[in-house]
């Protein structure tokens, strides 16, 4: 009887031991992304999480959905200034250089020592890695990016005696076209506008897209001076003005971001630029037949990049940093990028993403979703600058001055550089 207790007390401590031993060794990472509670994009984040931590015993994984880009920068700061920070977190692109002056985040480089963790680094698409990249490191890992693309209502085209599948490829299309689409009541009153460029919700993003095909770049490569006052962006911003103001085929004022997609699907707008992120949405409710396109070009095709990138927290353990990196490169390597593009619409990152099965299938079925990644070849990198949020506000406001007529585009422009340069001068 004795004998049979002491081997019960054995195989006991023996469990506790081992239970003891496998706790430690358990990973916990707490990961911000930037979404509210609920949707396509929170239910396929959650479902690729829950399938990364079901294959990896011993990894949890707290997916926190954390609101708006700008919800979710201000929360990982905030909880890295109270020494409670996220391992990882989907944070845009452009708050790279605040994230690296607020010495929260830390490169890639570090943890990619193996020649396939470097082969890893390389395999994304150059124009994403411009806002993912600088000083020699990298600090953002592409994921949730976009660019914008031009969307038209086909059935709009063909009523209006257009090609149907011909959009606009210049801006003095954009023009011809818009006016022969516009539509009126009995009374004069506008019911359907030719374009719809919003200038609100992130007004210098789609604006970029204007001064790309106008062949200038907002800001260096360094994030520390930037060109708002160039005469090509000036002639840029007029362009922009003038679809109102002169033209009038776009509604005055502030064109509203988030009212976009709806007043497309209602035949409020026959054509308009947003996100590719759109894509999915655009699919599932336009009522209509629809067309995407490249933005249409001046001196040159072009449009920036956008959304958001993986970054990984300063104030982690060796093993949770370890544990973080390890799940960034599997969520996304090519299988999981692609299942990440086809729920959302945003663009696979890698060339490898569209050379899976699922992507090549998705595309045969939906070509449309080929065009933001085509678009890659004329991108340049998103606007972004050390301090980014008072500097793109700065600019934002510039534009909105503008377009509400306060200001005059250059009056605006030239003001905004000022500005910008008091802020820039201390990171040169």
């Amino acid at each position: 009887m004795i004998k049979h207790m002491n081997f019960s007390l054995k195989l006991t401590t023996a469990s506790l031991l081992l239970g003891m031993a496998t706790s430690a060794l358990a990973v916990d990472l707490e990961f911000y992304f930037p979404v509210a509670v609920g949707g396509k994009a929170a239910d396929t984040i959650q479902a690729l999480t829950d399938e990364y931590v079901a294959a990896n015993e011993g990894v949890n994984i707290d997916a926190v959905y954390s609101g708006s880009y700008g919800d979710t920068v201000t929360k990982a700061l905030t909880a890295s200034r109270g020494g409670k920070p996220p391992q990882l977190s989907v944070i845009l692109s452009v708050d790279m250089f605040t994230l690296i002056d607020e010495d929260v985040i830390i490169p890639f480089d570090e943890l990619a020592t193996s020649d396939e963790d470097k082969a890893w680094l390389e395999s994304f698409y150059p124009a994403f890695m411009q806002n993912s990249q600088t000083g020699g490191n990298t600090y953002g890992i592409p994921f949730q990016r976009s660019t914008p693309v031009l969307y038209w209502n086909k059935e709009a085209f063909a009523e209006a005696g257009l090609d149907p599948e011909t959009p606009p490829t210049t801006w003095e299309e954009t023009v011809e076209m818009s006016k022969k689409l516009i539509k009126k009541d009995d009374n004069g009153n506008v019911t359907r506008w030719g374009v719809r460029i919003p200038s609100s919700g992130f007004p210098y993003w789609l604006f970029q897209g204007l001064t790309t095909q106008n062949d200038v770049i907002l800001a260096n490569a360094e994030g520390n001076e930037t060109n708002f006052d160039d005469p090509k962006v000036v002639e840029a911003l007029e362009y922009l003005v003038a679809l109102s103001t002169e033209h009038e085929v776009m509604a005055p004022g502030i064109v509203e971001w988030g009212a976009t997609p709806k007043a497309f699907f209602e035949g409020q707008t026959a054509m308009m630029w947003t996100s590719t992120g759109n894509l999915t949405n655009v699919r599932d409710n336009a009522p209509f037949d629809f067309g995407v396109g490249l933005l249409p070009g001046n001196e040159r095709f072009g449009a920036p990049t956008g959304g958001g990138n993986f970054y990984l927290f300063r104030e982690s353990t060796d093993e949770q940093k370890q544990a973080a990196f390890q799940f960034v490169k599997w969520i996304t390597s090519p299988e999981q990028a692609a299942k990440w593009s086809i729920a959302t619409g945003y663009v696979a990152p890698s060339p490898a993403a569209w050379e899976t099965v699922e992507m090549k299938t998705y595309a045969d079925e939906f070509p449309p979703a080929l065009v933001a990644r085509n678009q890659l070849e004329y991108a340049v990198a998103e606007l972004s600058t050390y301090e980014n949020q008072r500097v793109t506000g700065i600019f934002n406001d510039a534009l909105a001055a503008a377009i509400t007529g306060s200001k005059t585009p250059a009056e605006a422009l030239a003001e905004a550089q000022e500005q910008a340069d008091a802020i820039l001068k201390a990171y040169r």
